[in-house]
């Protein structure tokens, strides 16, 4: 995409499913990059396939991009490169060059800042591959072999770990290998060969009765009149001893989060990193719309995702009471992202005396709600926002009344033998 890059432009720019460029048309060679986690950063071309970041935004304003992009194409003219971009190649072939020999020369120097400036969950994903294969970063990477792999996905499983977790581990350490090969490392991937761990498919599907959902709807409102007579009390204790008393909740008011964050959970299917990812300008209540950016979305898939009438009260009320400084839908300390609930869900489900329910099954009630309303099933996988039907297909055996109908169809040929 080429345009004339302004501050308005940059701003405004939106994270798509898959990276994108903006060439700016006044300084040839300047350019934005987009990352499908929202990350902006400004780049020169300097040369044909060759370019280097100068800084990222908000931290580097466009003014500051161009009088580094116009230094390093003058550089370029005179050096060939960049001059800063000449010195970090030259320390990272010096730091790596023939170093590349083990796992954890590999996982180091390439993999690692690669999947972190690439891949939304990337830390996680190295930490997890270290928690896992750390043991094996001294080995040489001409050494692995398949039977590596095979013992080391055997010993997880005879120690219990479950097939999805073991294949999760086997799924990360080759697609570590593929990089390698990729940027010629490794002539083949050593782990190619390598099956995941056969998984029974028990298709777990929890969702709430209809005596579970008012246990939790229930719970969810004792809640909240106990928060609000502890802060009433709390109130006077202050006025007693001459102290500012603190905001008194409005009857239309939540006391926290957690309500609102259960009630769109149950009423819109989103995932619980959809919702703390979610910000106000991506919830239209003229719309009645809720929109899941690929930013935050699992598959890397923005969606859009209607607002029932509980679900637009809900957020409604939300942000009416809202702080006007705050992007986040949900935010944590400082405004930025919430990162977990799992203190007062776990004493909500205990008051709500609910078993085996987890945050993510008020995906699967919203699901199996919909499919035992008579939706269909890819309506239903685009609302949850699946990339493979498969995935939906476990909600199947909740419309048992279609089923039926199937399996009626056969007596229809009978039936009419019969009558003639």
């Amino acid at each position: 995409m080429k345009a004339k890059l302004t501050r308005a432009m940059v701003d405004r720019a939106k994270p798509e499913a898959k990276p994108y460029k903006i060439h700016d048309v006044e300084l040839r060679g300047l350019f934005l990059r987009v990352q499908p986690s929202g990350v902006k950063t400004y780049y020169v071309a300097f040369g044909r396939n060759q370019d280097a970041p100068l800084g990222r935004w908000p931290v580097m304003t466009l003014e500051q991009a161009r009088a580094e992009a116009t230094k390093a194409l003058a550089e370029a003219i005179t050096h060939g490169a960049p001059l800063k971009h000449k010195a970090r190649r030259e320390q990272r072939e010096q730091a790596a060059g023939e170093r590349i020999v083990t796992l954890g020369d590999l996982m180091k120097h390439r993999y690692e800042p690669w999947a972190t400036a690439e891949r939304k969950a990337g830390a996680a994903t190295v930490q997890a591959i270290k928690a896992q294969f750390g043991t094996w970063y001294g080995r040489k990477l001409a050494d692995l072999t398949p039977w590596n792999l095979e013992r080391f996905k055997a010993d997880r499983l005879r120690a219990g770990v479950s097939p999805v977790t073991v294949n999760r581990d086997v799924v990360r350490i080759k697609a570590v290998m593929n990089k390698a090969v990729e940027w010629g490392v490794l002539p083949a991937n050593p782990f190619a060969s390598v099956k995941r761990a056969k998984v029974e498919e028990d298709g777990r599907v929890r969702y709430l009765s209809a005596e579970e959902e008012k246990r939790l709807r229930a719970a969810l409102a004792a809640r909240e009149a106990k928060r609000r007579k502890a802060r009433e009390s709390g109130n006077r204790w202050r006025v007693e001893r001459d102290e500012e008393p603190l905001h008194e909740w409005a009857p239309a008011e939540f006391t926290d989060h957690l309500m609102p964050l259960v009630l769109l959970a149950i009423n819109t299917g989103a995932r619980r990193g959809e919702l703390f990812g979610l910000t106000w300008a991506d919830v239209d209540l003229d719309a009645r719309r809720m929109t899941v950016r690929a930013a935050t979305a699992k598959g890397a898939r923005t969606r859009h995702i209607p607002l029932n009438a509980e679900a637009h009260d809900v957020l409604e009320r939300w942000h009416a009471q809202r702080d006007p400084e705050m992007a986040r839908v949900f935010p944590g300390a400082g405004g930025g992202q919430m990162t977990n609930i799992n203190k007062s869900w776990a004493e909500l489900v205990a008051a709500a005396d609910l078993a085996d329910f987890r945050y993510h099954d008020c995906r699967h009630h919203f699901a199996s709600r919909l499919v035992m309303a008579g939706v269909d099933l890819n309506t239903v996988r685009e609302l949850l926002g699946h990339t493979d039907i498969a995935m939906t297909l476990r909600y199947a055996h909740l419309a048992p009344e279609h089923k039926a109908a199937a399996v009626a169809a056969l007596d229809q040929p009978r039936a009419a033998g019969r009558g003639r």
